[in-house]
């Protein structure tokens, strides 16, 4: 098998993808197994500083020194579980000394095999209007939405304040339940959880509209690849 890294920016979501490659590989690989992985940060204020400074250069450039931390470490490959830091990923992968997964190519692959037209996406408003899924789902030809900018706002308040750092309050989870409804009134036949924290607090139970776990998808894609390999 692959040896997986994970280049991790936030702890949640980091932990969330971690989490489900190794519980859900005993399925296919027998009790206990799951592939190898390595998982390395930076701290998340060193990432916040490029992220609102709209310096995409200075995020690229510790994706990619975190890419060879986790390539020295024996990895064969890469994922970011973090969406928004995605916005910087041309600006590094060429020099990467492995290859990635793209979260948003993950996704926009699972929406196409579910024959999804128009997704709505939720996220920091860093990743909602920014291009990473406006290029990977145009390229699909798929359509999408977001939120309004008053509620892309307090989204973006609620995960950079509240869902990084751990809290879930049924509060946050209403308001991401009623903004998805709204998607849906306005055409959306599915919704992209589109920061990794996000499944944390929203699940299909809870959702009006069938949800795209950015988070697991890309754990899953992960472990498939890993295991092709074998």
């Amino acid at each position: 098998m692959k040896h997986i890294g994970i280049v991790a920016c936030s702890a949640e979501g980091a932990a969330l993808c971690y989490r489900t490659i190794c519980t859900e590989a005993p399925a296919l690989l027998g009790k206990y197994a799951h592939p190898e992985v390595t998982v390395h940060t930076f701290s998340l204020a060193d990432y916040m500083r490029g992220i609102e400074a709209d310096d995409w250069q200075f995020v690229a450039d510790l994706m990619l020194a975190s890419a060879e931390k986790v390539s020295g470490a024996g990895a064969d490959f890469a994922i970011c579980p973090d969406n928004t830091i995605h916005q910087a990923f041309a600006l590094f992968v060429d020099k990467s000394p492995v290859p990635w997964l793209h979260i948003a190519g993950v996704v926009a692959e699972e929406a196409g095999r579910n024959g999804y037209r128009r997704l709505g996406v939720l996220g920091t408003r860093f990743l909602v209007e920014g291009p990473v899924y406006r290029e990977k789902l145009d390229a699909a030809g798929i359509g999408h939405m977001t939120p309004e900018k008053a509620d892309r706002e307090r989204i973006n308040s609620i995960i950079l304040d509240e869902l990084v750092a751990g809290v879930f309050t049924d509060e946050a989870r209403d308001y991401f339940t009623g903004n998805i409804k709204e998607l849906k009134e306005r055409g959306c036949d599915a919704v992209v959880l589109g920061c990794t924290e996000i499944p944390l607090i929203v699940t299909q139970e809870s959702s009006p509209l069938p949800v795209l776990d950015s988070t697991r998808l890309l754990a899953r894609a992960a472990l498939k690849k890993a295991i092709e390999a074998a």
